[in-house]
């Protein structure tokens, strides 16, 4: 008999902190980043992370053990990036995170890596679909902050 799993318990100012420190980080390092990147799978990563060579990065935030254990689909995300990082709190135990995938300590100021991922470089055609993809929904989400009151046809 399969015993009733504990509700996942979500601390969104927590995750909200971890996820700005987790993009300041990335753009210390040069990277330019988009959150909620929908992905061709149907994943949505939480932060897509693009260098200056156009290396795709993608980082996914977790604010507790309860919110890791939930995420079973975490490997999926390495057919969609260069690097998978996980980026937690400080108080996050470490020890979960696998080792192949890179850490982020973070908080609501800043991060710091713990372990870089090894590189798994993107075919090149599915690296341009994503960028164009990043593009697109970048410069949408631009638009409607400049035209708030816009609808779309059809």
């Amino acid at each position: 008999m399969d015993l009733p799993t504990a509700p996942r318990q979500t601390r969104p100012e927590i995750t909200l902190a971890v996820c700005r420190g987790a993009c300041r980080l990335m753009r210390q390092s040069g990277r330019t980043v988009v959150l909620e990147m929908p992905l061709p799978d149907g994943r949505r990563a939480d932060i897509f992370a693009i260098g200056q060579g156009g290396e795709l990065t993608i980082v996914e935030v977790k604010s507790s053990i309860e919110d890791w254990r939930a995420d079973s689909k975490w490997p999926d995300y390495l057919d969609w990036c260069d690097q998978l990082y996980f980026a937690v709190p400080v108080d996050f135990p470490q020890v979960l995170i696998p080792e192949e995938i890179g850490l982020i300590v973070a908080d609501a100021y800043g991060g710091e890596t713990l372990r870089h991922p090894p590189r798994r470089p993107v075919v090149a055609a599915r690296r341009k679909s994503l960028l164009i993809d990043c593009a697109r929904l970048a410069c949408e989400r631009l638009a409607r902050l400049e035209d708030p009151d816009f609808v779309e046809l059809g």
